[in-house]
């Protein structure tokens, strides 16, 4: 198993629709930056946020999740207030081949400011927009830009063909869009 490099990101992108829409090289215009570096992707963050507040006093339950949990924000710019937590989703749609493993890693220039995307993996033809987790660490509120970088993508090809995919299993996230809320499998 070996780390693959923009090469055949491109090309993975350009004959298989791997990542939709794909930026071919990697842009900053005076955003944080976001497409194809050297050996990853970097992934945009929408414009749909869904931060967490504490209005009605709801537990959090990954197996009974309560929508009163969070407020919904729809914009360009997004405050996760001190502490606190955040989901949004990815720009980008993703079709994972079937030999391929993904970790999605954090960008340094929001880690810096104790702004931090969880690690996950992206597993073999998994397919679907990607719900972030995004947590500020900080004792002070913190901004994120939609439509711009908030982490790298980073694609482990296997010697072999996984035996079971997440398409195989069915799995309770497959083919998702916009922002998906933790469920529990039937």
């Amino acid at each position: 198993m070996g780390i693959k490099p923009d090469h055949w990101i491109r090309k993975m992108c350009l004959e298989h629709k791997m990542i939709e829409p794909f930026v071919e090289k990697q842009t900053t215009n005076g955003a944080i930056s976001y497409g194809v570096s050297s050996y990853g992707y970097d992934i945009r963050v929408s414009n749909e946020f869904k931060v967490f507040n504490n209005v009605y006093n709801t537990v959090v339950d990954p197996k009974s999740f309560d929508e009163k949990s969070f407020v919904t924000i729809v914009d360009d710019e997004c405050i996760i207030p001190p502490n606190s937590f955040a989901l949004a989703r990815t720009v980008e749609y993703f079709r994972i081949p079937r030999s391929t493993v993904t970790v999605c890693v954090g960008k340094s220039t929001y880690a810096r400011c104790g702004i931090i995307v969880n690690v996950t993996p992206f597993e073999p033809e998994w397919e679907g927009h990607v719900t972030l987790e995004i947590s500020n660490t900080t004792p002070l509120p913190a901004r994120i830009y939609a439509n711009e970088g908030i982490a790298q993508v980073l694609f482990f090809e296997g010697d072999e063909e996984c035996e079971i995919s997440y398409a195989d299993k069915k799995g309770k996230y497959q083919n998702q869009t916009g922002i998906t809320l933790p469920r529990m499998k039937d």
